[in-house]
């Protein structure tokens, strides 16, 4: 059986409330292990979008707040991009950080902090949600934090895509 029709019959038990949490991690790490990049970047987007997962900034503070202060820096050096240098120093200083963002000065960056500066970015350019569904994709361990229900919607995207 492939690893695609295992997912299929996993779907099945998630759907029906049947499958335990750690199956769900389980296919992940082989998804994630298995699929490019650009396809886990394209399954975590639509779980972002998706009306049946908490919302994109909510699910963004968690990844965020579990991340290292290297992955915090990152993701918020993205998000620069977005609002720009005057949103985000207004954002940062609301944070006590002043001039350019180090890794430490990351980690004081509170998931409250982080949900309310992913609500803006993804206002002022939904494009963020892609963008950071490619950011997180480089990080599957990181990934499996979202929840089992917004995994397997994850790998139910992905293995819509392949057949």
């Amino acid at each position: 059986m492939s690893l695609f029709d295992s997912l299929s019959d996993l779907m099945k038990k998630v759907t029906t409330g049947n499958a335990p949490a750690a199956d769900v991690h389980a296919a992940y790490d082989q998804v994630a292990r298995e699929v490019p990049n650009g396809t886990l970047a394209d399954g975590l987007s639509h779980a972002f979008k998706s009306g049946e997962t908490p919302p994109f900034e909510q699910m963004i503070s968690g990844l965020f707040d579990k991340s290292t202060p290297e992955q915090k820096a990152g993701f918020v050096n993205h998000l620069l991009g977005v609002l720009g240098p005057a949103g985000l120093a207004q954002a940062l200083s609301a944070a006590g950080i002043q001039g350019s963002l180090t890794p430490q000065q990351a980690e004081r960056i509170s998931p409250e902090a982080m949900q309310v500066l992913a609500q803006q970015a993804a206002a002022k350019d939904p494009t963020i949600i892609d963008q950071a569904a490619s950011f997180y994709a480089q990080h599957p361990t990181l990934v499996k934090s979202i929840g089992v229900g917004a995994l397997a919607l994850l790998m139910r995207r992905i293995s819509a895509s392949r057949g």
